[in-house]
Order: structure tokens, then C-alpha cells, then sequence
């Protein structure tokens, strides 16, 4: 989706589904071949695929006759994989556990099926389970990492951090790292659960940033709908034009009751297209 304008848009990969066992996000394994034809409808332009550590190795970006349909469905629906949220590293966090060369490996097969299908990003979630919790294991996040920058660099392929470091940390961090194979995905409805500053984010961090969630939350709360919480869209979008931002946002919104999520999706997009207008007229 780019409504005529610069910004491209995409969704999250089972936002067009519905929830498994009330989890808000999953890889949707009985829906995902749909969730093209759909997000094609609604006018996006992108999926970000997503991973479970759960049944890792049976996801469709690891089988080759999938694999092939995948490409085929995308080229089918008008629809780019570019980027990928690897909740597996959330739920099993190579920085956190002790024997770890499994993860690590798993990491690497990640790197390499994402290159096959043309995806550039792959999102390491720092948040919840996987956040820092002390030096030591940024360190060790750090190195193992850093280990990395020839056979990412070699793939193509860049590791965004999405993390809940407020602005002036956040920027230290990334810049411990190359930014020819890191970055950021900024969140921006985490950032505003949190009350961060939005324009100190950009000022501190913005040229690092190479993937944008849409997202919505209450302070100290839940995610909502776009406009209910505390996010700033006036402030989002003034930065993005600022700082010439020509990458892909991708919507993250919340769930809607009764697997409505569909028309909870377009509520959504119309409500970003109104910021469109006033920023990109």
C-alpha cells in the first residue's frame, strides 16, 4: 500500500487470521497461504512473516515445495516478503541461554532460508523474555552478534533489534554494532506504553531505524486501536518526512473481538491514510 504516496505499508503475518489459542501472534499455520490474496485486497504490499520457536524446522520457509509456492503466491497477489519477526528468539534467547550452539545455528538457518525467499530484514525481539536484564548479557547479545557481520553481509541479510531502551541507551547500543548488517525496528506503540519521547527517539536513533511496526498502546497498558493510546501519529509522521524515511511500515495493531480482524484492519488503514494526507499532500 502506498496510497500514491513514498511510504510503503505492509501487515503482520496473522493479523489476517484468526487467533490461535488466544495467542495475539502466531505463525498461522492452517491460514498463512490466505493471508496474501487478503492483504493484496486491503491494498498492502508487504507481509512480515513470522517464526515460533514451536515447530521451527516445519515452517513452509524451510521446505522447499513451500517455499516455491510461497514465491509463487507472492508474485500471484502483488505482495513482497521483505522482513521477519523471529518471536523464536524471544521465546528461546541465544543471548540468555547457557548451551546455546543449537540457537545459534538455528539463527544462521533462519538467515539463510530468509535470503531464498527475499527477505531483508529479520526482527530480534529485546522485550519480554528476551530482554536485557543486566550488561552481561548485552554482552554476550554483542559478540555473538558481531560474530555474525560476515555471513549476514554475505546473505544480504540485516538483524533489526527491537528493543524497550529508552532513546539515549538504545542509540549506544546500535552503535556497538556495523550498520552495514544491524538496526533497529522501532515499535511504536512499545515506545509509547512506555512513555518515550517520539522525537527524541528519532533524533537519537532514527537513522539506524529500517523497519517501522504501526501500533497503538495505553500508557502502562495494553495495545488498541490506532488513536486510542498514547502514540503520537502527528509526531510519527513528522519524523518519518523529516528524516526522509522510504522504508516499510508495517501494521502491528491490536486483535479484534469475534476474528473480526479484517474490519478492525481497515478501520486501521483508514485511520493512517488521514495522516497520509496531511503529511504527504
Amino acid at each position: 500500500m502506498s496510497f500514491g504516496f513514498k511510504l510503503k505499508f505492509g501487515i503482520m503475518q496473522g493479523r489476517l487470521s484468526p487467533m490461535i489459542q488466544n495467542k495475539i501472534q502466531s505463525f498461522p499455520k492452517k491460514n498463512w497461504k490466505n493471508e496474501f490474496k487478503l492483504a493484496n485486497k486491503l491494498g498492502l504490499s508487504f507481509i512480515e512473516w513470522t517464526l515460533d520457536y514451536k515447530d521451527l524446522s516445519k515452517n513452509p520457509i524451510f521446505l522447499k515445495d513451500d517455499v516455491n509456492y510461497i514465491k509463487k503466491l507472492c508474485k500471484t497477489h502483488s505482495i513482497k516478503l521483505r522482513s521477519l519477526t523471529g518471536d523464536c528468539f524471544m521465546q528461546k534467547p541465544f543471548w540468555k541461554e547457557k548451551f546455546n550452539s543449537k540457537l545459534i545455528d538455528d539463527l544462521k538457518k533462519i538467515v539463510i532460508a530468509s535470503k531464498n525467499i527475499g527477505i531483508k530484514y529479520i526482527i530480534v525481539p529485546l522485550v519480554d523474555n528476551g530482554g536485557l536484564n543486566n550488561k552481561s548479557q548485552e554482552n554476550k547479545l554483542v559478540k555473538i552478534c558481531s560474530n555474525l557481520k560476515n555471513f549476514l553481509k554475505k546473505n544480504k541479510v540485516k538483524l533489526l533489534f527491537e528493543s524497550d531502551f529508552e532513546p539515549i541507551r538504545l542509540k549506544k547500543f546500535i552503535q556497538r554494532f556495523d550498520n552495514d548488517a544491524y538496526g533497529i525496528n522501532y515499535d511504536l506503540g512499545n515506545s509509547a506504553g512506555m512513555g518515550y519521547d517520539l522525537n527524541s527517539e528519532f533524533k537519537n536513533y532514527g537513522k539506524y531505524i529500517d523497519n517501522i511496526h504501526i501500533k497503538d498502546r495505553v500508557l502502562n497498558g495494553t495495545t488498541v486501536r490506532l488513536g486510542k493510546g498514547n502514540a503520537n501519529f502527528d509526531n510519527l509522521f513528522f519524523n518519518l518526512k523529516k528524516y526522509k524515511y522510504k522504508k516499510i511500515l508495517i501494521f502491528q495493531t491490536a486483535r479484534a473481538k469475534n476474528n473480526k480482524d479484517v474490519e478492525e484492519i481497515k478501520i486501521n488503514i483508514m485511520f493512517i491514510k488521514k495522516y497520509l494526507n496531511k503529511f504527504y499532500d
